[in-house]
C-alpha cells in the first residue's frame, strides 16, 4: 500500500527559518531525516518527498458562481502550515505508523498518514 505523509509546521518557526539561516538543530534533524530516508530507499518503502514552498506564495482555486476562482495569499493567520510531504510503500497501515514515528520523533513535528487510493487499497 502507498501513503502520503503530510508534514506540518509552526507558522511561527516557518516565517523564523525562511528569515533566517537555519539553525544548527534544523540541519541536524535534516541531516537524520535523509539518513533516514536513505535507509527506505534500501528497504523499497520510500517513493518520493518534497519541500513545499511557504504558504504566502500559494493559490487556492475554488469552485464560483462564474467558474473557478483563483485567491492569492497570505491566508488567514494559522497556527500550523503544510510544510512537506512524501509518499511510500509498506505493507500495512502499522507499518507506516512506525516508519511515521520515526520521523516524528527527527523532525519534532506532526505527521498525517493518509492512505492513496489504488488498485490495492482495501
Amino acid at each position: 500500500m502507498k501513503f502520503l505523509l503530510l508534514s506540518y509546521t509552526p507558522t511561527a518557526s516557518w516565517d523564523a527559518t525562511t528569515a533566517d539561516a537555519p539553525s544548527d538543530e534544523a540541519l541536524a534533524a535534516f541531516a537524520a531525516y535523509q539518513r533516514f530516508e536513505e535507509e527506505l530507499r534500501r528497504t523499497g518503502e520510500f517513493v518520493t518527498s518534497e519541500g513545499l514552498g511557504h504558504p504566502a506564495v500559494s493559490v487556492t482555486v475554488r469552485p464560483g458562481d462564474a467558474g473557478a476562482i483563483a485567491t492569492d495569499g497570505p491566508f488567514a493567520e494559522l497556527k500550523e502550515v503544510l510544510a512537506s510531504f512524501a509518499v511510500i510503500e509498506c505493507s500495512s497501515l502499522e507499518r507506516a505508523r512506525d516508519i511515521t514515528s520515526r520521523i516524528v520523533a527527527v523532525l519534532g513535528e506532526p505527521i498525517e498518514i493518509r492512505p492513496i487510493m489504488g488498485d490495492d487499497f482495501a
